[in-house]
């Protein structure tokens, strides 16, 4: 009984534990999604996808930050475009990051010291690759709304990121199982290596 049990899971793809499972042959669009008007839609199961890192209170600016008021930055990537740089080292078109930012809270719970996540997103931000860009990367900041419109060059989050990012105009070098990787496939951006004196 159970051996026919288990087939029947396995025929029908239901999901033994765990999250959805795809039916043989089947694909997830996990592709950017755009509004008619051309703003994009904000990715609803965002956090189902691939954690590829976690900050804290993480500035380009060397100015002090705010003293008492830390803050998370977590990054996701959907999951198709992570499986293709797994292979190339190279981010495919239609490659999706979201950053999400969230407070830090202080002790609560169990919790004596340190700090964890506060349940509130402070901010959202979402890096998208697409062709059909301008430069074929774009940046899209959600104030709490289902769509956002594109945020226009020359924003200095552009140029930030075309001067530094490790591979493709993205921080790979803060994505600790990945940057390895991108070193071993040699697809570390001149700018980064010169960054880094070639390392």
């Amino acid at each position: 009984m159970l051996r026919e049990l288990m087939l029947m899971v396995l025929a029908v793809g239901i999901p033994v534990q765990g999250g959805p499972v795809a039916a043989k042959g089947a694909s997830v669009d996990d592709s950017p999604n755009y509004t008619a008007s051309g703003e994009l839609k904000m990715p609803e199961k965002y956090r189902e996808w691939v954690f590829l890192t976690s900050g804290v209170d993480m500035s380009y600016s060397p100015n002090p930050a705010m003293a008492g008021h830390s803050m998370f930055d977590n990054v996701f990537v959907n999951p198709t475009s992570y499986r293709r740089f797994l292979e190339t080292g190279s981010w495919p078109d239609k490659t999706t990051m979201v950053l999400e930012i969230r407070g830090a809270e202080g002790p609560s719970s169990i919790n004596k010291r340190g700090h964890s996540q506060s349940p509130e997103i402070m901010g959202m931000e979402v890096h998208v690759k697409d062709s059909r860009l301008d430069g074929g990367w774009g940046f899209f900041e959600f104030d709490g709304k289902e769509s956002a419109s594109l945020v226009k060059r020359p924003a200095s989050c552009y140029t930030c990121h075309e001067q530094h990012a490790a591979v493709d105009t993205t921080f790979v070098q803060f994505y600790p199982t990945l940057i390895g990787l991108a070193k071993a496939k040699g697809t570390l951006s001149k700018e980064y290596l010169t960054e880094v004196g070639g390392k």
